[in-house]
């Protein structure tokens, strides 16, 4: 039995660092590469993402949907990609983004967060807009399985702040009452430590601005989109998410993958050093 997903994340916290490398082959970037934008095109990409991650940095984050586009033969290059970085130690974060209801939802949680799945990832990104509840197969199945699941309370898209500051009945903001709800998942699973069911709570926003505050985040990790390219910076770690900081897995994909093939392990490095001088504030 391998320790539970919080467990494993705070790990490699303390081992590594919290920068989690985004792989996120779109068109440009496979242009920039000198890399075609074909299945075998993101198949090299991430494969080549995986290799200069790994002895640097120890989360990844594969961005599914520039593998789904290219149909089942973009599926059997992510295949490929996520089983070489789960066979070098990375922690894998599927970004997904599933949601539904009944066993179309619990189908999604078995297909990500099955041991031996041929798309096993060690956690995934998720939808709860019909209600955490929605999910409770999908999480229960990555409670069993020893797997995470960061469920979307706060994006940086503009689009998304009328819904996600909307009161809800309880008087809680949207975003604000699923962080409540994923923190009561977590009381009530027993876990000790950092629990193994997450939110995404965007880099490139206030957490006052939606009804967030720093205590609020405690005991669950924190994906956090939107250092590097987007605009935050990873010097305002502390800053932008408080005493929540030491939960906060800091993720940045463009920023390090513009840097191109040959410039990418320099690019790791940087960053970690970044994140490494933000979490000693």
């Amino acid at each position: 039995m391998t320790d539970a997903f919080g467990q494993r994340l705070s790990g490699v916290f303390d081992t590594s660092s919290r920068l989690c490398v985004g792989i996120d082959p779109h068109s440009g970037l496979l242009e920039d590469w000198g890399l075609p934008d074909s299945a075998q095109g993101v198949r090299d990409f991430g494969m080549r993402v995986v290799e200069a991650v790994i002895g640097r940095a120890g989360i990844v984050k594969p961005q599914v949907a520039f593998y789904e586009r290219h149909g089942a033969a973009g599926y059997a290059a992510l295949e490929e990609v996520l089983a070489a970085a789960r066979a070098a130690g990375l922690l894998v974060i599927a970004d997904v983004k599933r949601g539904d209801v009944g066993t179309s939802v619990d189908a999604y949680g078995e297909a990500w967060l099955t041991p031996g799945s041929s798309l096993e990832a060690d956690a995934m990104t998720a939808v709860a807009y019909q209600g955490l509840d929605s999910l409770t197969g999908v999480l229960d199945h990555a409670e069993a399985n020893d797997k995470g699941v960061f469920v979307l309370a706060a994006t940086s898209n503009p689009e998304a702040f009328a819904t996600q500051t909307a009161t809800r009945a309880d008087g809680r903001t949207v975003a604000a009452g699923v962080v409540a709800d994923v923190a009561a998942r977590n009381a009530a699973s027993g876990a000790s430590g950092l629990g193994s069911t997450g939110v995404v709570v965007g880099a490139t926003i206030g957490l006052a601005d939606v009804g967030l505050t720093a205590s609020a985040l405690a005991g669950m990790p924190v994906l956090a989109p939107g250092f590097g390219h987007q605009g935050a910076r990873i010097d305002q770690l502390s800053e932008l998410f408080g005493s929540a900081a030491q939960n906060v897995v800091v993720s940045a994909s463009r920023s390090i993958l513009s840097a191109g093939p040959s410039g990418l392990g320099a690019a790791i490095d940087d960053a970690v050093a970044q994140v490494m001088a933000a979490c000693r504030e």
